[in-house]
């Protein structure tokens, strides 16, 4: 008996020793190296409870070294690529899915987010997502730099023109990396004093300045699309179409040449595996034909992809993503869908839990949006921990 509890005791010893590790040395069972390798795979709402598990954990996790390689592993792992859509025009409402579930599930249930703009009397619009980062607009001014993967905003002030008053303006989100600099580009006109000016609001800086080079006469249509530094859009003179661009290292305007395509088609941009793109329509709106710049900047570099064709009469769609094997998922004014140019046929994923509110009789309804033509905004975003502003937080 005497050497049987000889023998237990050096085991409750070490028991003991285990559990009174400080929690400020976890981090030490490890190589720091195992564990930045570890959490760069774990979706950012649990890192942002990791953060409470010691010090060091929350230093790690909160340096900009970790939030940009969380970034790297998310912007190449698909099942952090958010939808956020919005089904109806007049609405603040936003919600999102994941883009693997659209590509891989029949039926999707689509989830709330607080939009920090809930409250707004004007309609919201989504300008563009970069690096997690969503820019959010009214459409007469109000401007909100917003990460719905931390619940973090910033409220963007002296975004209009003083000369302005009130004015419409379209604006643009990207992001300068030479700068490490989050900028939005505002097109502002006035009618009514034929006033027109183009502003850019820097993240670093929390200011904006006015565009010198900017030069009015044309119109830009559809939303604007990051690609390769510049923020671009479609846009129409005289002339014809083109493709107005601004560099947001340089911040100075530019232009890129279409391909030869009938001038009475209508075009709208996108962005496919980080070419920039367009759709181009028929008059009749039967089909649409996709086009990727292969060589950004060089004309001859345009090549068509494929031809969608659709099987009613829709207005025309933005390509959103590309997935494995080519497809590519849309959104048509009505609804989601997704091409596969493998036997050229259209699906159209079930996206749940839709509230939709009748504008003349204020009722609301819960039901497949397949089913009812809806859908007014969507765009990808990627799970990320950038922060637009600390202060912040609903």
């Amino acid at each position: 008996m005497i050497s049987e509890g000889r023998h237990r005791r050096p085991k409750q010893r070490r028991l003991r020793r285990r559990t009174e590790i400080s929690r400020e040395d976890s981090m030490g069972c490890l190589p720091e190296e195992l564990i930045l390798a570890i959490l760069v795979r774990v979706p950012v709402k649990y890192l942002l409870q990791f953060k409470c598990v010691s010090k060091n954990w929350f230093n790690l996790i909160s340096s900009p070294e970790f939030v940009k390689t969380h970034l790297d592993f998310s912007a190449n792992d698909y099942t952090r690529h958010m939808s956020l859509l919005q089904y109806n025009a007049l609405s603040t409402e936003i919600k999102y899915c994941y883009v693997t579930c659209l590509f891989h599930e029949p039926v999707i249930e689509a989830l709330d987010l607080y939009c920090p703009m809930k409250n707004t009397p004007q309609s919201v619009q989504i300008s563009g997502s970069v690096n997690g980062l969503v820019c959010l607009s009214d459409g007469f001014g109000r401007l909100v730099l917003w990460n719905p993967s931390i619940r973090k905003f910033k409220n963007v002030f002296g975004f209009l023109p003083t000369k302005m008053g009130s004015a419409w303006f379209k604006s643009g989100f990207g992001y300068d990396e030479v700068h490490d600099d989050y900028k939005v580009v505002g097109i502002f006109s006035n009618m009514v004093k034929a006033y027109f000016e183009a502003v850019i609001y820097s993240l670093k800086r929390d200011s904006c300045t006015t565009l010198e080079d900017f030069k009015p006469g044309v119109t830009y249509c559809g939303d604007a699309k990051f690609v390769h530094r510049k923020l671009h859009w479609i846009t129409y003179r005289r002339r014809g179409w083109g493709i107005s661009c601004i560099d947001l290292v340089e911040e100075k305007w530019g232009k890129l040449e279409l391909p030869s395509c009938k001038e009475e088609q209508e075009l709208k941009l996108g962005v496919l595996q980080g070419d920039l793109s367009f759709l181009s329509s028929n008059d009749e709106r039967n089909h649409s034909d996709v086009w990727v710049m292969k060589e950004y900047g060089v004309k001859a570099s345009w090549t068509k992809l494929y031809t969608i064709r659709y099987p009613e009469n829709y207005k025309l769609v933005t390509p959103l993503f590309t997935y494995s094997k080519g497809k590519i998922l849309l959104a048509f004014k009505s609804s989601l869908a997704i091409y596969d140019p493998k036997n050229d046929s259209i699906t159209y994923p079930t996206v749940t839990n839709v509230e939709l509110t009748d504008s003349i009789t204020h009722a609301t309804y819960n039901i497949d949006v397949t089913s009812y033509y809806s859908i007014v905004e969507a765009e990808i975003c990627i799970e990320s921990l950038v922060c637009p502003d600390l202060p912040n937080k609903y």
